[in-house]
Order: C-alpha cells, then sequence, then structure tokens
C-alpha cells in the first residue's frame, strides 16, 4: 500500500492545503488553470509543503497527462518518453523534481519542447533558483515561492486525512487526543508529508497493538504518547494545555536575560533533551536582538551564526554551537532600547491620529509628482558638508518624538547615545533655524 501523504494527494486546487497566495480565488495558479492557459513553472520552498501536491492539482484540474521525474536519478531516455507522450498526446505536465540538479544535455533537450508547449515543465526545487537554476530554463518559467504550512493548515489537512474512508484512514474511525494532535503539528514543522505518514504510522501501529491486546479496535483515540513513539521524540516538555513548553521557553529566555550562565544551560539542556531544536534557535535568534541588542551587536551577530551552524548539523551535534551562543549570551551587556524603541513607535500608530508624510519626502519618480508638490524641497544630504542637513522627516504632529531611549550599558552603546543626542540636537537647532 502506497503511504498516506501519496494517497492524500490532491486531484484538484481545492484539495491543496496552504498556498493560498497562489491558488486561492483570483491568484495566479488558479487564474492559469482556470483560463486554461498553463505556462512552465519553478515551485521553491522547504520539502514537504506542497510543491508536488500543487503539481498534481494541476494536472487532475486539467486533465492533462502528469509524469513525475528527478532531475538528479532520471536520465535523458526518461525525458524522451514523457517527450513522446507529450507529441502524442498534445501536452504532458511534467514535475521534475530537484530541478537544480539538471545537468547541460537534459536541459538543452528540454528548452525546445518547452518553448513549442509539448511539455509544461513544473519544476521543484527547495535550493532558491534565482541562484541555483540556469538562466535558460529560468527565463522559460515563473518562479513561485511556496510559504510553510500554518498549524491550521495542518489541522485541516490532518482532520481530512482522518475522515477520507477512500484514500484516507476513515476506514478505522480513529481520531487524535488534542495532546496528540498539538505534537504531531509541532513536531511537524511544517512538513506536511512527514506529518501524515507519522499519522498513518500511529494509527496502524496502534491499531495492532489493540488487536494484539484482544481490546476492541472498531473505533480508536491515539494519544501524545503513541504519536511521540511515532515521530521518534520525547514528550516531556509537552502538556495538554502546551504549558510546559512555553514555561520551558519562558525560563530560558528569562535566564538569559538574568545573565546566569548555569541556569540557561540547565534549560537549554533540557530542551535540548526533548529534541525542540526548532524553538532553541527560534527562541536564541530572539532573545539575541531583544535582550543583548546595541549592547554587543556582536554577540547578536555569532548567535546567527551558530544558529545557522546548529540548524545545518542537526542534533546531537548542533549542541555545540548553541551552548557558545548561550553562554555568550548570558555573559555579553544587555540592552532592550531597540525592541522598546520600535514599541513606542507602533504604540503611535496605534493610539494617535498620524498626519501625513511631508510632501518633501513623497516620491517624486513619475510624471507629475511636481504639480502636487511631492519631492519639493527635499535637501540631499550627500550635496552638503558632513552628509548631514537639517530638514523634518516626522509627520507634523509626531515632531519632537523620541522613540530610542540608549542606555549606555557598554561602549557601543554609549558612542551610539552619544551620536543620538548629538543628532537629535542638530536636527532641533536646524529646524528652529529655518
Amino acid at each position: 500500500m502506497k503511504p498516506l501523504a501519496y494517497r492524500m494527494r490532491p486531484k484538484t486546487l481545492d484539495e491543496v492545503v496552504g498556498q493560498q497566495h497562489l491558488i486561492g480565488p483570483g491568484k495566479i495558479i488558479r487564474r492559469m488553470v482556470e483560463a486554461k492557459l498553463l505556462s512552465s513553472m519553478i515551485l521553491y520552498g522547504p520539502p514537504g509543503i506542497g510543491k508536488t501536491s500543487i503539481a498534481s492539482a494541476i494536472a487532475g484540474s486539467t486533465k492533462y497527462a502528469f509524469r513525475k521525474l528527478n532531475a538528479a536519478t532520471d536520465g535523458k531516455k526518461q525525458l524522451q518518453e514523457v517527450a513522446e507522450e507529450g507529441k502524442m498526446s498534445g501536452t504532458v505536465i511534467l514535475l521534475l523534481d530537484e530541478i537544480h540538479r539538471l545537468d547541460k544535455t537534459k536541459q538543452d533537450f528540454l528548452l525546445p519542447l518547452l518553448e513549442s508547449g509539448q511539455i509544461i515543465l513544473i519544476g521543484a526545487t527547495t535550493e532558491n533558483p534565482y541562484i541555483s537554476i540556469s538562466p535558460a530554463i529560468r527565463s522559460r518559467c515563473q518562479i513561485f515561492e511556496l510559504k510553510p504550512l500554518a498549524d491550521d493548515d495542518m489541522a485541516q489537512a490532518i482532520d481530512r486525512a482522518l475522515k477520507d474512508k477512500e484514500r484516507g484512514l476513515g476506514k478505522y474511525d480513529v481520531s487524535l487526543s488534542p495532546a496528540a494532535e498539538a505534537l504531531l503539528i509541532e513536531k511537524g514543522n511544517g512538513d506536511l508529508r512527514s506529518t501524515l505518514n507519522s499519522l498513518e504510522l500511529a494509527t496502524l501501529s496502534t491499531r495492532q497493538e489493540l488487536k494484539d491486546a484482544g481490546k476492541d479496535t472498531s473505533s480508536f483515540v491515539i494519544t501524545q504518547k503513541e504519536i511521540a513513539d511515532s515521530i521518534h521524540t520525547k514528550i516531556q516538555r509537552f502538556d495538554a494545555k502546551g504549558d510546559g513548553h512555553y514555561d520551558l521557553i519562558s525560563a530560558f529566555q528569562k535566564s538569559i536575560r538574568g545573565s546566569d550562565t548555569d541556569a540557561a544551560l540547565h534549560y537549554l539542556a533540557r530542551l535540548i533533551d526533548s529534541g525542540d531544536l526548532i524553538s532553541i534557535c527560534r527562541r536564541l535568534m530572539v532573545i539575541a536582538y531583544e535582550d543583548i541588542g546595541l549592547a554587543n551587536p556582536a554577540a547578536a551577530q555569532h548567535a546567527v551564526v551558530a544558529i545557522q551552524a546548529a540548524q545545518q548539523i542537526g542534533l546531537p551535534e548542533a549542541r555545540i554551537p548553541l551552548a557558545n551562543a548561550v553562554i555568550e549570551l548570558s555573559l555579553s551587556p544587555k540592552s532592550n532600547s531597540a525592541i522598546s524603541a520600535i514599541d513606542a513607535a507602533l504604540s503611535d500608530l496605534e493610539h494617535k491620529k498620524i498626519d501625513q508624510i511631508p510632501d518633501d519626502l513623497k516620491d517624486a519618480h513619475y510624471r507629475g509628482a511636481k504639480k502636487l508638490n511631492h519631492g519639493v524641497g527635499y535637501l540631499y544630504p550627500h550635496d552638503y558638508q558632513g552628509d548631514w542637513i537639517a530638514q523634518q522627516y516626522l509627520p507634523n504632529n509626531l515632531q519632537g518624538a523620541n522613540y530610542f531611549q540608549p542606555k549606555g550599558n557598554s561602549k557601543i552603546e554609549k558612542a551610539l547615545k552619544k551620536q543620538y543626542a548629538i543628532l537629535r540636537q542638530m536636527q532641533k537647532d536646524g529646524l528652529k533655524h529655518d
């Protein structure tokens, strides 16, 4: 039997979850399908988020023949077979996985077929096509970026798979406990293919265990433990309401913020032990800029590099760069002046009626702008001594707003504080003189 993710592959665009910016009502791919004006395209994004699903849905919606090849493992012979099918049927949709690995021989064979429309190519890749795919292929394809699936998208796909009696798991009358569903979605990290296959493993293995124990299998509920066993992860940080997860993350951040290196390492160890690399990396990135910020920008940069290394090498080795980052961030001077500054600016947007952008700052790169007084009177700073000149930038009713409140907890922030004060005073004096 084919895997659940394969069986649940969408047959029409309406069955695709997520990617509404491409396949939603009035969006580009749906418009192409409805108008029957398909063109070759490249879909790129992380694994398991719908590249193959969209390709098969396009084929299902248009009734064209659909074939799937891999640019790395399938050769020119397989491409020729697809080309022959396209010649006989008029058009064939070819999903070419790992298109970034297409060599020149296969590329040269494909190009005239794309030009003639004999093959409509849908290339799938996890790599940035503007960097990894040849200009010749790119120029003949529209490029669409797929977004990671949201939790609601994942929940929708899981529910559909549990209820579908023909392609899914509906014949087993199985359901997930709320905690089991939360764990499955969390650890799936937006990879729907992996998530659905884990769901099937949990369903079949749980059913078999019940059967072996002589229990009723006509209807059953999968628990959090059974999901954890199926995705090979620990559940110590998860509870029914998710409080344990957020408590652990909170303690981790507060320990670094409070410069307690040992406590921070303790909570890092607990997060590593649970296998939750995703949450560690996300939270460390936030901490670096929220709590250390301008007091030590180099530490924030080091943390980003450590996070990238951790994501590349994965656990358990990821613990090494992560520990480096946690120790440096814990011992670093701290400042929240940047987050306080942007939050103050956002607060004004929420609570004040904001005047218009000054006319001289408005875009003037179009005919007729001067008639609207847009850009008129703007002073180009680089034309003046020191590349600076006093002029009004803020809307009228925000003149004098003072969002940035540097603390001077380090040499770097002291320097920023001094420069900020000098520029504010120069601006104030200059405008007053005008």
